[in-house]
């Protein structure tokens, strides 16, 4: 029908208002349209609830009688700690559903379209599938694979260069890709660093663009050895924005008494079990991880096939092959076992290039394709 694309696109814009706030539930959205004219929108709340549909729903009241509402997931259909949205459409007397996918949540998984029809109401799939995919790829992922989505930030010289020789990384790239890299973070349910970059850099890993200072991830940070003093920034004001340190068994003591411990098994020299990490990373409710460094976290993470999204940040300037690199060696017996990558956005930044990729596995695309709608 005429004005769909427009109106699910509006949604999928709601929706993106709710990434990193709404872990372990999905970042959704939803407008509910009447003879044209929208009478309600509504996205999901920080912590998972109320749901897009009831926040749309209550903005439309009478009006969403004989109403659209475009959705970009299904809505859900079973007894949680809201109730099920289909029945508050069905309710509602929304007289159509556009939902762009339907949930794989074994919860849900077509019952609550099955219960929208059972009602009466129109139900149409599939529209701007792709995009609604690409925002709930870590909510999805956790579902199937049982950890969250990982993105790994690059923030490089054009030869892929960290820092020069001596450690000076202030300031790669300019103001706005930095500002880029903050907002990231608060698109992120957590932020991901290893020892290395926790003593070089002692960085806050919090959202500090205005408005959005609320929006800090959960901190975490891989301690192995019990290496980093109380004094890091990190572990300053760990009561104001969650800190999570990750060391080998058995827990020693933390740092401070604001701060997580969690215990992750070691293997052996290299370093402890990111995979079991990120199982429990997904145990813990998280959806979406940033990874901000450093060299030595990438390449584990590449080497074990588990980064899903790179996010680079391209700076006009060479630093030349004694500075430090983004990635640290990764052993590669030949090309073919060199990690591939499908471009997915491209923007700029002041003088900077912002790239967003999939990363390939080998046995194919790990959720690579066109997300525009």
């Amino acid at each position: 029908m005429p004005n769909d694309l427009d109106h699910m696109r509006a949604a999928l814009t709601l929706a993106r208002r709710g990434l990193g706030t709404t872990w372990p539930n999905p970042a959704v959205g939803c407008v509910v349209v009447k003879d044209g004219r929208v009478v309600g929108r509504g996205w999901t709340q920080p912590g998972g609830r109320p749901h897009a549909e009831t926040e749309a729903l209550l903005r439309a009241g009478d009006g969403a009688r004989g109403a659209t509402a475009y959705v970009t997931l299904e809505p859900c259909s079973h007894h949680g700690k809201t109730a099920p949205c289909a029945d508050a459409l069905v309710a509602a007397g929304i007289s159509r559903v556009v939902a762009a996918i339907e949930d794989p949540d074994p919860r849900v998984a077509g019952a609550g379209l099955a219960r929208l029809r059972a009602a009466g109401v129109a139900v149409e799939t599939g529209l701007c599938a792709a995009a609604a995919s690409e925002i709930n790829h870590g909510f999805f992922l956790r579902l199937i694979a049982g950890r969250p989505l990982v993105t790994l930030k690059l923030a490089t010289s054009l030869d892929g260069r960290i820092a020069t020789a001596t450690g000076e990384s202030r300031w790669i790239t300019g103001p706005q890709a930095r500002a880029r890299a903050h907002l990231l973070r608060a698109t992120h349910d957590a932020v991901l660093i290893g020892t290395g970059t926790a003593l070089a850099d002692d960085p806050e890993l919090t959202c500090r663009l205005p408005g959005l200072e609320a929006r800090s991830p959960v901190r975490i940070v891989l301690d192995r050895g019990r290496r980093l003093p109380p004094t890091l920034r990190l572990f300053a004001d760990a009561g104001r924005v969650p800190t999570w340190l990750v060391t080998a068994v058995p827990i020693p003591p933390p740092p401070s008494a604001a701060i997580r411990m969690l215990a992750i098994p070691s293997e052996g020299d290299a370093g402890l079990d990111l995979a079991g990490l990120l199982r429990r990373l997904g145990e813990e409710g998280l959806t979406r991880v940033l990874v901000e460094g450093g060299g030595n976290l990438a390449a584990a993470l590449l080497r074990a096939e588990l980064v899903d999204r790179v996010v680079w940040m391209g700076a006009p300037l060479v630093l030349g092959g004694d500075s430090i690199a983004a990635v640290a060696p990764l052993a590669l017996a030949g090309l073919g076992d060199a990690p591939r990558l499908t471009l997915l956005s491209r923007e700029t930044a002041g003088g900077d290039v912002i790239d967003t990729y999939a990363v390939e596995r080998r046995s194919g695309p790990a959720g690579a394709g066109q997300t525009a709608c």
